[in-house]
């Protein structure tokens, strides 16, 4: 039997791999008290059935997490599917029986660095987009910036940044449905929403925790979506550069791709609580909560996190900020760890094929907005 997590996002420690169960534990973000993500690979004998324990599991990021988790797995680690588990407040268990030589187990389906490099590839293919580099991050990895669609002749501006928390990699699933649908010359929604709409898209906000395996961090231990007030090119790197392109730029919406541990619904969190909110913003929010539910039964709106009190928004995360820099939509999208427990999939959970299909879906309340934007 062999455990290995030397390669793109690889995270655990074996602490002993000759008992039963075989104890592991999850490796801890750089500089930072942040960790949850694993991605292992464990090679052993066919039929045979492997006992495995992480240990440190009730200490982690947010524990809550393991509550009804199901980890994914995956032979050829393009298809994935879940094992159950079992928490008991201090140890995640599970048992894995295997049907090939090897199989790669994770938090949630990984999106490499090298589908990131691929997807920009693609979408730089096409006429309609420019692919551009802002910077590069602490550990010398570009922050790309994706432009769809002509800035000069744009009635409107649309952001989208995801994986600012680099284990949330729903977030880049996500981005990669939604510029596939963007692009997609047979979606009319798309090819209308381009000939007046410019959308600037960021992949992944975070490139250095993604291959680093971190849940949360960048390579300085920095959460970055704790770092909008006051990014520096020494520890945030990653929202500075972002940042002041967006300053320089502007825009008419906000939206900022993530995943939540606990919750296991999709919903969108706002900024309710930043200085000088007013009834356009909560216009704006409802406007694109509405269309979003009507078009998709994987959107829901009853479950979320609690409203911030007038005033008292943390202005440091990156939609807090935005809201209030510009003072337009800036929502936080969040998709599950788990699974939609309004639709629940027995196999495979919440999957990066659902995270495509929210992607695709998120264009009618884009579209339903900015229509209401040119109303009032």
């Amino acid at each position: 039997m062999h455990i290995s997590s030397a390669f793109d996002s690889g995270n655990i420690k074996v602490i002993d791999k000759n008992s039963s169960p075989i104890e592991l534990a999850i490796r801890i973000d750089n500089q930072s008290d942040f960790y949850q993500w694993f991605h292992f690979r464990l090679e052993g004998e066919v039929g045979k059935e492997y006992a495995l324990r992480i240990g440190n599991a009730g200490k982690a990021a947010y524990p809550e997490g393991w509550e009804n988790y199901r980890l994914c797995a995956s032979y050829d680690r393009h298809h994935w599917f879940r094992i159950d588990t079992q928490y008991d407040g201090k140890t995640l268990d599970f048992s894995v029986s295997l049907e090939q030589p090897a199989i790669y187990l994770a938090y949630f389906a990984p999106y490499s660095w090298e589908r990131h490099l691929d997807l920009i590839a693609w979408a730089q293919s096409d006429e309609r987009v420019q692919a551009e580099t802002l910077g590069l991050t602490l550990d010398r990895r570009e922050m790309t910036l994706l432009t769809v669609g002509n800035p000069q002749t744009a009635k409107h501006k649309v952001w989208m940044i995801a994986r600012q928390h680099p284990g949330e990699t729903m977030a880049e699933w996500f981005v990669e449905g939604f510029l596939e649908t963007l692009l997609d010359e047979s979606n009319a929604a798309a090819m209308q929403l381009l000939q007046d709409t410019v959308f600037y898209v960021v992949p992944n906000m975070n490139p250095d925790g993604s291959v680093r395996g971190h849940l949360r961090t960048n390579a300085a231990g920095a959460n970055l979506n704790r770092e909008w007030q006051s990014p520096s090119m020494e520890r945030s790197p990653e929202v500075y550069l972002v940042r002041e392109r967006m300053l320089a730029t502007g825009g008419d919406m906000f939206l900022d791709i993530h995943g939540d541990e606990a919750l296991p619904f999709n919903f969108v969190a706002a900024c309710e609580g930043i200085p000088g909110y007013d009834d356009q913003h909560a216009a704006l929010e409802d406007t694109f909560k509405q269309a979003f539910e009507q078009i998709s039964p994987d959107f829901q709106t009853e479950r979320g996190y609690p409203l911030d009190k007038p005033g008292e928004a943390n202005m440091t995360v990156g939609t807090n900020w935005c809201g209030h820099q510009f003072r337009t939509l800036a929502l936080t999208l969040e998709m599950p760890f788990k699974d939609n427990d309004n639709l629940p999939d027995p196999l495979e959970g919440w999957s990066p094929a659902r995270c495509r299909t929210l992607a695709r879906d998120m264009l009618f309340p884009i579209r339903q907005t900015l229509a209401f934007m040119d109303n009032k």
